[in-house]
């Protein structure tokens, strides 16, 4: 792991995978909960059990907060899965009613998952550097 990495890798690494370890616990009732948001982006989890869904995100979350602060794994790996991941909270962000002003900005509401487009920044750099010229 390159050191000018370290600092990205780390942030994001833990608190991604923080979010996932916490997500290993949730009664059913808030993986429905989750499981109902993450369906006006992706319709396709609507046929999921919510028990199931909830298990695939938090496991989905562990791991790739591991990747991140696992110094062996290659950057463009962790940068890659950390990219896809932000694209999808992004689009997420986009899809949820009342989170945008105009599609774009957020709302006050929407702030909190406008945030994720930090994210996408650091799975850029790390993808992006990687292909940086020794």
């Amino acid at each position: 792991m390159a050191l000018r990495n370290l600092p990205l890798r780390l942030t994001a690494g833990a608190f991604i995978l923080n979010s996932g370890v916490e997500k290993l616990s949730l009664s059913d009732e808030a993986a429905a909960g989750l499981q109902a948001m993450a369906a006006e982006a992706f319709p396709q989890v609507k046929s999921m059990a919510p028990a199931e869904f909830g298990k695939l995100l938090a496991t989905g979350e562990v791991a790739l907060g591991s990747a991140l602060l696992l110094p062996f794994v290659p950057r463009v790996l962790a940068g890659l899965g950390l990219t896809g991941f932000a694209g999808a909270l992004l689009w997420l962000y986009h899809k949820t009613p009342g989170a945008t002003i105009d599609g774009v900005r957020p709302t006050q509401q929407g702030i909190a998952l406008a945030k994720d487009v930090f994210l996408l920044g650091i799975g850029l750099a790390l993808t992006l550097d990687a292909f940086r010229k020794r």
